[in-house]
């Protein structure tokens, strides 16, 4: 009977052995980090680097403390606000009223027909927001054809687009702030009489 050879090369690591995740893993970090012992900071001149300390430490103790001074600055005007009301009382009668960020929807369901501005008009203001950029990049050049102008602005100068967001968020502050701030104000409406604030 003969015997096979002895090899002496290990057998190779395949998809299939155990190892093979971990020599993956091992290479990542090698091709990541580049070769042990060399930096990047190696490669800059000396007139272009900082020392860490002082010149990269000093922005952080400043910005500690104007977190604590603003977070003191809250809890003290606050104060008021984190003082214990009124015990519950299950038999008085009380007014329901939304959190401050439905406050302007919560107004502006009182100024139509209940389906329109309760379910109609935040739907198509949702389905507005997601469709927003694909209807920016879809009719923005022919509005720009239209209005005689070489291109569509970028976002941050586009004077149409601009305009109608900074209108929007100008409503939902207004009604916001009727609701909060005026809830003995109120405006003549003619769909059902005169609309007072929360």
């Amino acid at each position: 009977m003969i015997a096979p050879k002895a090899s002496s090369s290990p057998p190779p690591i395949t998809r299939r052995h155990a190892l093979y995740p971990m020599l993956v893993l091992y290479a990542l970090v090698g091709l990541m980090f580049g070769p042990i012992g060399h930096h990047v900071g190696e490669d800059t001149p000396e007139s272009k680097t900082h020392p860490y300390f002082p010149d990269h430490i000093w922005p952080y103790p400043i910005l500690a403390m104007a977190v604590l001074v603003g977070l003191g600055l809250m809890a003290l005007i606050g104060q008021p606000l984190l003082q214990p009301g009124q015990p519950a009382d299950p038999r008085a009668a009380i007014i329901p009223l939304p959190e401050w960020y439905f406050l302007a929807l919560f107004q502006f369901a009182k100024l139509g027909p209940p389906f329109i501005t309760k379910a109609v008009v935040p739907g198509v203001l949702f389905l507005g927001l997601i469709l927003w950029p694909l209807l920016d990049i879809r009719l923005g050049p022919g509005i720009a054809q239209w209005l005689g102008w070489r291109s569509w602005p970028a976002p941050k100068r586009n004077v149409i687009t601009g305009t109608i967001w900074i209108a929007g968020l100008a409503i939902i502050a207004a009604l916001t702030l009727w609701s909060a701030l005026a809830p003995q104000l109120c405006i003549p409406w003619p769909y059902n009489g005169p609309v007072c604030g929360a």
